[in-house]
């Protein structure tokens, strides 16, 4: 079970505020409606070396007949479900409401922790306002203030007590998750690699709803594909189908060493995609995109660059991705895919020695040398590859403070285009020396 927190609430009590302090990033609105914010955010967070999933959820809005309110609604059902820990938010500056109460039967029933969240305590006279909501009988009442972030370090200190410990397995073999939006081939792709219709060797504890594991051995490779593939009952609203889908991949995504995200030909990359996609990359996950269905576009000699070049465009900065095409309906280069998937699992966990990227760097470095910045030169002296199970370096230099992005990109691609780190992120830290 992964480590998954959901935000829920009515609309405009700062979910959104929170989900952004949480994971320490300023997101976009993935998906914006007229008269309705539609917010399906999925962010990294971590707090006292436990990382966690962030979920925002639209605004909750009972018994509405609105499309995308009933939309909403059903999405927040979804993260209730699938989540292992609930914030509740509410506002202190307005009390309860009858949406409140509505939120707070669901949360009753869910049988999940739930945090009850007292937002906007921006002073102290508010702060004596928080015990109207020990009415909904949901327990302790936790106070804060998302614009300013007072109170979300108490909050998280009771929130990562639930948190599991997920077991590091002895004897691993790589773990490939297919991962992407509904109807782009997943379970015909499992299918057609394992040569029969679904063997499930391992499921999960629990549901069928749980990935599952399929011990693949064939052909000289062996390896764990984990397929995010079985999905519940398609409701009328597409986008609770995608919701749902995601909710599982990140389930899928923290067990990978190697996430496969498939994307359609025909569709073409979508936002849903590049949400996956920056996902697997901020867990430090291999990847490589699948493009299926290619034998339904009509192709020149120039399509196949085109359409990488899209896909590029569309995930940057982090491009260095093998891309393969494949039509799985006529078992068409389905062997490549999982091919380029070892070879991301290789690159991810390759280590260089010392002496070798010492010797290839630190001339390059010579060459072109951080900028000086208010007239001090900044000498690296030394790089260590770090431990880790994704590509971690460590450039040791005399003032490490004043090295900008840029040159930690120009870094980056040096290291990728001398040892080969194809699909797989690279972690860069300057340090003092």
């Amino acid at each position: 079970m992964s480590n998954i927190i959901a935000i829920v609430g009515r609309p405009n009590v700062g979910k959104s505020t929170l989900f952004n302090r949480l994971t320490e990033s300023r997101k976009a609105i993935v998906d914006d409606v007229s008269g309705v914010t539609r917010d399906r955010h999925y962010g990294v967070g971590e707090w006292t070396d436990r990382q966690f999933t962030v979920i925002d959820t639209g605004g909750y809005v009972a018994n509405s007949e609105d499309v995308y309110e009933a939309a909403i609604r059903e999405q927040v059902m979804i993260a209730i479900e699938e989540a292992s820990v609930l914030i509740f938010m509410v506002d202190v500056t307005t009390g309860i409401t009858d949406l409140d109460d509505d939120i707070a039967q669901v949360l009753r029933r869910s049988k999940k922790p739930v945090y009850v969240t007292a937002n906007k305590v921006d002073n102290t006279a508010l702060y004596n306002e928080i015990h109207t909501f020990y009415g909904f009988g949901l327990g302790e009442v936790y106070p804060l203030s998302s614009m300013t972030g007072s109170g979300t370090g108490e909050l998280l200190d009771e929130i990562v007590k639930n948190f599991e410990d997920i077991p590091e397995e002895e004897n691993q073999l790589p773990k490939i998750t297919i991962a992407g939006r509904p109807n782009v081939g997943k379970s015909s792709l499992v299918n057609a690699l394992i040569g029969k219709e679904r063997n499930i060797v391992t499921a999960n504890a629990g549901t069928t709803r749980d990935s599952i594991k399929i011990h693949y051995n064939q052909f000289g490779h062996e390896f764990m594909l984990i397929d995010t593939a079985g999905l519940r009952k398609k409701t009328k609203v597409k986008e609770n189908l995608e919701f749902y889908s995601v909710m599982r991949t990140i389930k899928a995504l923290e067990e990978a060493d190697v996430v496969v995200l498939m994307i359609d030909a025909v569709e073409g990359i979508e936002s849903q995609d590049i949400n996956i996609f920056h996902l697997a990359e901020k867990n430090k996950k291999g990847i490589v995109i699948l493009v299926n269905k290619w034998d339904l576009i009509e192709k020149n000699t120039q399509t196949m660059k085109a359409f990488e070049e899209q896909i590029h465009e569309r995930i940057r900065p982090f491009t260095d991705v093998p891309i393969v095409f494949t039509s799985v309906l006529n078992k068409q280069r389905i062997f490549k895919a999982i091919e380029a998937a070892l070879e991301v699992y290789k690159n991810r966990s390759k280590k260089i020695p010392t002496s070798k990227l010492n010797d290839v760097m630190l001339p390059l470095i010579e060459k072109f040398p951080p900028p000086a910045l208010k007239g001090k030169f900044i000498k690296i002296k030394y790089i260590t590859q770090i431990n880790a199970t994704s590509p971690m370096f460590a450039f040791f230099c005399n003032l490490p403070q004043y090295i900008k992005d840029p040159y930690k990109r120009f870094i980056e691609n040096k290291l990728r285009e001398n040892f080969d780190f194809s699909g797989a992120p690279i972690q860069i830290y300057f340090r003092q020396k």
